[in-house]
């Protein structure tokens, strides 16, 4: 059922017109202009139902008020005793919908609001239709950048550049329909998230941009941004079958406002800086922009679950090696070789270089790669075209039956003509 926000000093008039339209709307009160912001904030109506004079805030400042503070054009209709002319074309000047006068008939006001109402949802339905990515239901690229645009200079919160890991691969792999649904599942994830006061959109290709207002914890953001991965996961496994070995997920860069600017544009150059970041280490991952210590912001966000494989990332390791970021890596070298020295175990440390511009090769061998290593080893990928190996109590004389295991799947993949891996090997001491 629709919801009408009736506003009115006089107790009686909020009354009668409640009496009249209740059957056929939810109706939602408030006795003042300042009130009646503050319900609309929580009820969100569909149509307010204003006297026009009111003590304090009058309805023509209520009508500004409401229009700057929404994303959309907010249905109005003004009661008024007054028959002066002069104030009902400076309401319609203003954008008012419509006027109904005091003492009003209950079917001429009913038919009223029904009429604003029909035509408010006939206008919304075309501008709806204009600003929706056809694909996912989010806000298209253009809308997305006027709209948080918008909420950006008014509003506090945390703007968001999400975009999926692997995506390219999954299309190649899969196919772009399957490319698709992973789409639409990525825009339901986020659809589910946020609050009608949020606001999400398409950038284009496998790129999203989100606004959450009032958030400014970056713990709630990382969470979410967790759980989005999780469920990612969950929803690429539903259509490809558990098998899938590609990481897909998501990696995000975020900033606050207005503590990191109120400029979309800028805000949006400064997500995607830390964007970069995230998409070029381990993926996954959701990083802020402007942290004092980055290394410190970056351990919070691996954290040990994270660096061992546990949550969202062990779905898709499991009897696979671990992967993580440079940074997490020097942290598990550190233990695996304190290990190796205290107890005497073997320790061994493969570097794998490959020569190769192409993007999609360089994908499909770190996959390969994780496939072919134990369940405790432990990759990192240092720069574009080289992976660090760290695999603990393996022997010497094992290294050169590693390598060949590894090129021999390398030359069973259509992709090993791009390049062929170079090998080297260091042994940890622990004598």
């Amino acid at each position: 059922m629709q919801k009408v926000l009736i506003v009115d000093d006089d107790p009686v008039m909020i009354r009668l017109a409640s009496m009249i339209i209740s059957k056929h709307f939810k109706v939602v009160t408030a006795s003042s202009g300042m009130e009646a912001l503050e319900v609309f904030e929580t009820e969100k109506p569909d149509l307010v139902l204003s006297d026009l004079m009111m003590p304090n805030m009058d309805g023509y400042e209520l009508h500004r008020i409401l229009q700057e503070r929404s994303s959309e054009p907010v249905p109005i209709i003004f009661m008024t005793a007054d028959k002066d002319e002069d104030k009902e074309r400076r309401g319609f000047d203003i954008g008012v919908d419509d006027y109904v006068h005091k003492p009003f008939k209950a079917d001429v006001l009913l038919r009223r609001i029904q009429n604003v109402i029909k035509n408010s949802n006939k206008i919304l339905g075309l501008k709806q239709a204009v600003d929706t990515d056809s694909l996912t239901g989010l806000l298209n690229k253009s809308a997305a950048q006027r709209k948080i645009s918008e909420f950006c200079r008014k509003h506090s919160g945390v703007l968001m550049i999400v975009d999926l890991d692997s995506f390219r691969l999954i299309n190649d792999l899969y196919g772009h329909e399957v490319g698709d649904k992973m789409l639409i599942n990525c825009a339901e994830l986020i659809k589910e998230k946020i609050c009608a006061s949020d606001l999400a959109g398409r950038l284009g290709g496998d790129t999203f941009v989100v606004f959450r207002q009032d958030i400014q914890d970056k713990s709630v953001v990382i969470e979410n941004h967790i759980l989005l991965n999780e469920n990612l996961l969950l929803a690429a496994e539903k259509i490809v079958g558990k098998h899938l070995s590609i990481p897909f997920g998501a990696s995000a860069g975020a900033v606050f406002v207005p503590d990191d600017g109120t400029d979309f544009s800028l805000l949006c150059d400064k997500a995607n800086n830390v964007l970069y970041e995230a998409k070029q280490n381990s993926k996954h991952e959701c990083l802020f922009y402007g942290s004092d210590d980055k290394q410190s912001e970056r351990k919070k966000l691996l954290d040990v679950q994270r660096i061992f494989g546990e949550r969202f990332i062990s779905k898709f390791i499991s009897n696979r090696a671990y992967f993580v970021d440079i940074n997490g890596f020097r942290e598990v070298y550190r233990m695996f070789v304190r290990f190796s020295v205290n107890y005497r175990k073997d320790l061994q440390i493969m570097q794998v270089t490959l020569d190769t511009e192409n993007s999609q090769a360089l994908d499909v061998f770190r996959e390969l790669l994780l496939e072919s290593l134990q369940q405790s080893d432990c990759v990192t990928q240092n720069g574009k075209k080289q992976f660090l190996v760290l695999m603990p109590e393996t022997h010497f004389e094992e290294r050169d039956g590693i390598k060949e295991r590894i090129i021999s799947n390398w030359r069973s993949s259509t992709f090993s003509k791009f390049f062929t891996p170079r090998f080297e090997f260091e042994s940890i001491d622990h004598m």
